[in-house]
């Protein structure tokens, strides 16, 4: 089990410039147009430093794959492979593209989470790619004891969250997603009833409201934040969606 007080010692825990190239979704790119994201005719969104990619329900449900950028050529095996540890992950050089203005005021992605049925072997996964873990610790929020793990790739935190104790040796797989807007209450009364009632975050001076996914045809649990000013980890704020 990870030490939830440890420092990463990983050798590649010099500065970080891995960050998340694309996110493929499997929902039609109108769903999310509903939500008030701005979807190019190719079905792509840019989303602050990454881009979403709607493919449609024939791939699936929910989050299928994302790319990363910038992964050392010594630690691509996995992704050369296509899998990080049961993620679906593959390598880019695609330059960042620039942002797209989204009608529903959405800025960047906070955080996308993740989830496996063994913490130490999915953060040694990540590690191993030259994203050090910059923290674990222990919560109960939501019933059972679990562990969070935060990794920081650019502007977006990545989030694994998993039992203490390894429950199985099942692949790590996607769950949701938090996005920055620029005013919560602007986005709220934008969305209508396709959004909860706002509330305290987890994190101090911070506002959450969820994303009522299901009534835009998504399937991807998503939450809604006011920006983080110290840009600082975060907390499980899809989690409970």
């Amino acid at each position: 089990m990870a030490d939830p007080t440890r420092t990463s010692t990983h050798p590649r825990s010099a500065p970080i410039s891995i960050t998340i190239g694309e996110v493929v979704v499997a929902d039609p790119p109108d769903a999310w147009e509903a939500a008030g994201f701005t979807v190019a005719p190719d079905g792509t969104s840019q989303v602050g430093q990454v881009q979403l990619r709607f493919v449609g329900r024939d791939a699936g449900k929910r989050i299928i794959s994302w790319s990363l950028r910038g992964v050392a050529d010594d630690a691509r095996g996995p992704l050369d492979a296509g899998s990080l540890d049961g993620l679906a992950t593959t390598a880019t050089t695609t330059p960042i593209a620039a942002p797209d203005t989204h009608p529903n005021g959405v800025t960047t992605i906070d955080h996308i989470v993740l989830v496996t049925p063994d913490q130490s072997r999915t953060v040694a996964a990540i590690e191993a790619l030259g994203l050090p873990a910059k923290r674990t610790r222990h919560t109960d929020t939501y019933g059972a004891p679990f562990l969070q793990t935060f990794f920081r790739a650019g502007e977006v935190i990545i989030e694994l969250i998993g039992p203490e104790e390894p429950s199985g040796d099942g692949p790590a797989g996607f769950f949701g997603l938090a996005f920055n807007v620029g005013d919560l209450a602007t986005t709220s009364a934008f969305l209508g009833e396709g959004v909860g009632a706002s509330k305290d975050a987890v994190q101090p001076g911070r506002r959450i409201a969820t994303l009522r996914h299901k009534h835009f045809g998504m399937s991807v649990a998503v939450a809604l934040m006011t920006p983080d000013a110290g840009a600082g980890e975060s907390a499980p704020a899809v989690a409970d969606q």
